[in-house]
C-alpha cells in the first residue's frame, strides 16, 4: 500500500503536470463503487469547479476546489494518470475526470480499494476519513517531546505506536522499519521504555527517512507509480526492510523479522536494542 512518500510524489507529479487551476468539465464513473460507493452527485457538482489547492493529509490527497474537496486515497493498487484524448481505456480504469483544457485524468485501481469522495470544503477536516488523524511527521508539531510524552506508560511496541494513525500519520511499515534502524532502536521495545534521548533519535530518523524517500520518488515494491507512470527508487536504499537473513550493511549481523501488529517487521539484532 502506498505510504506517505508515495502519496506525496503523486501530489507533486499532478502539480507538475498542471493540475492546479484546471476546471472540471465532466466526471465519468465507470463503476458504482470502490472501497465505498461512488456517489452520483460527483457528476453534477464537480463540473465548473476549479482545482485551487492540492494537499496531502496522511495518505489522502485532498483536491480543494471552489466549494468542495475531493478526498482521494490510492488504496492498495490505485494510480492516477493523464491520457491523451482518444486513448483507449485500460482494464481497471474506474474514474475519468475531464477538464475544460482538454486534459483527461484517469483513476485505475485493480483491487478497487481506493476512495473518491466529495465533501463541502468547509467540512473536510471533520469528515469521517480525516477527523481521527494524528500529527504529520514532517510538521513542527512532531518533535521529541511529543513522541516521548505519547509513549509514557504504553505497553505497545514502539513500531506499533509510530504506525498508529491516531498519533502519527503516514509512517507505514516500510518507513517505520527503516527509521527505527537508523535510530538504533528495536521495533520490539515497549514504547513506555523509550528514553527521551531515544524519542529524539526516532523523530529525527522518521523525518530523515521520509524526506529521503520523497526525494527518491518513494518505494515501488509491486504496483506503485506516480501520475507520470514513474516508479520509486527508495527500495534500493533499504537497510532492513524485506532483507530477512541478509547481512546488515552496518554490522554484518543477519536481519531478522517478526510480525508486530499484523505487519512483518525487519530489524538488526546487533544495531537495534
Amino acid at each position: 500500500m502506498p505510504e506517505l512518500p508515495e502519496v506525496e510524489n503523486v501530489k507533486l507529479s499532478l502539480e507538475n503536470q498542471g493540475l492546479h487551476g484546471e476546471t472540471f468539465a465532466s466526471v465519468t464513473l465507470l463503476r458504482a463503487n470502490l472501497r465505498t460507493r461512488l456517489r452520483p452527485e460527483l457528476r453534477t457538482r464537480l463540473p465548473g469547479q476549479s482545482v485551487r489547492v492540492l494537499e496531502r493529509r496522511a495518505k489522502y490527497l485532498l483536491w480543494h476546489t471552489d466549494d468542495y474537496t475531493l478526498i482521494s486515497h490510492l488504496g492498495m493498487t490505485g494510480s492516477w494518470r493523464f491520457i491523451p484524448n482518444g486513448e483507449e481505456r485500460e482494464k481497471h480504469d474506474h474514474i475519468l475526470l475531464r477538464f475544460k483544457s482538454g486534459k483527461t485524468l484517469v483513476f485505475n485501481d485493480p483491487r478497487r480499494f481506493g476512495i473518491f469522495e466529495l465533501v463541502p470544503r468547509a467540512e473536510v477536516y471533520g469528515c469521517r476519513w480525516l477527523k481521527h488523524l494524528g500529527c504529520e511527521p514532517l510538521s513542527k508539531d512532531f518533535d521529541s517531546e511529543y513522541l516521548f510524552e505519547l509513549s509514557r506508560k504504553r505497553k505497545t511496541p514502539i513500531k506499533a505506536l509510530i504506525m498508529d494513525q491516531r498519533h502519527v500519520v503516514g509512517v507505514g511499515n516500510i518507513y517505520a522499519s527503516e527509521a527505527l534502524h537508523r535510530a538504533r532502536v528495536s521495533p520490539c521495545r515497549l514504547a513506555g521504555k523509550i528514553t527521551r534521548r531515544e524519542a529524539g533519535l526516532i523523530v529525527d530518523s522518521i523525518r530523515t527517512v521520509l524526506s529521503v524517500a520523497i526525494q527518491a520518488g518513494g518505494s515501488t515494491i509491486r504496483d506503485y507509480r506516480n501520475s507520470k507512470g514513474e516508479g520509486g527508487r527508495f527500495q534500493s536504499q533499504f537497510f532492513v526492510y524485506d532483507r530477512l537473513g541478509e547481512a546488515c550493511a552496518v554490522c554484518g549481523q543477519n536481519i531478522r523479522s517478526k510480525f508486530i501488529s499484523g505487519r512483518n517487521t525487519f530489524w538488526c539484532p546487533q544495531c537495534q536494542r
